[in-house]
């Protein structure tokens, strides 16, 4: 063993015990119920995150791998990050800057990110300084799937509803984005089949970080036609 892995290994120790996956599982399913062993073997691969390996091979995370495991998933669930960008967030954040998430208007530290919120319909309306009519059309034109709790991304959703409608903009208009999402989706269904396919206990986790730089490739075309269109009527 090299002297540089022994002192990490050591450095690791100093900050706390060592867990298993099965450790780290239990800290983060509650707020990410679908995380699996398969996920963390894949971020591990793709170089995000280095747990420690004991003599038998088995890994060992320290308080700073889930943490910045977290800011992981939080980056993906929250703000649709594909890797490659958290990759160069997390990059940021290694050599000592503080990172701006993309799309943010501002600095953000991972510990705000990690809260994973939900609220009650009271508590969307709220939160959205939405009209409970507004909530219920934009249900009824498939925007949002009704719950009994909802997470950030009806939230999202909700605000951008208010400021459309307060621009005469209502959910009815926007029937055509489900089916041209529904569009996408198949799209990205048929992209991923092959991985889908694979019998490698990473695969799900592969195809789940591709899903998600497909999507943003589609809305990064999608707004480009619209930025495009918007540019044409401007001259």
């Amino acid at each position: 063993m090299s002297r540089e892995s022994t002192q990490a290994r050591e450095s690791a120790a100093a900050r706390g015990p060592l867990l298993g996956i099965g450790q780290v599982l239990a800290q983060l399913t509650p707020d990410f119920p679908d995380l699996a062993p398969s996920k963390l073997r894949f971020l591990e691969e793709q170089g995000l995150v280095t747990p420690a390996r004991t003599a038998s091979g088995y890994r060992k995370f320290c308080a700073d791998d889930v943490e910045r495991l977290r800011t992981i998933l939080t980056l993906q669930r929250e703000h649709y990050l594909p890797l490659k960008v958290i990759r160069g967030y997390l990059a940021e954040q290694d050599a000592g800057r503080t990172p701006i998430i993309p799309g943010a208007t501002g600095p953000t530290r991972p510990s705000i990110l990690s809260t994973g919120r939900r609220f009650s319909r009271e508590e969307l309306l709220s939160e959205a300084d939405a009209a409970p009519a507004l909530l219920q059309e934009a249900i009824a034109s498939s925007l949002i799937v009704p719950a009994d709790v909802y997470g950030e991304d009806q939230l999202t959703v909700l605000k951008a509803l208010v400021e459309l409608h307060r621009s005469g903009i209502e959910p009815r208009h926007l029937r055509g984005l489900r089916a041209s999402a529904e569009r996408d989706i198949g799209l990205i269904e048929t992209a991923l089949a092959p991985v889908a396919r694979r019998s490698d206990t990473s695969a799900r986790a592969r195809a789940g970080e591709l899903g998600r730089e497909l999507a943003d490739d589609l809305e990064t075309v999608r707004s480009g036609i619209v930025r495009a269109a918007l540019a044409r009527l401007a001259q």
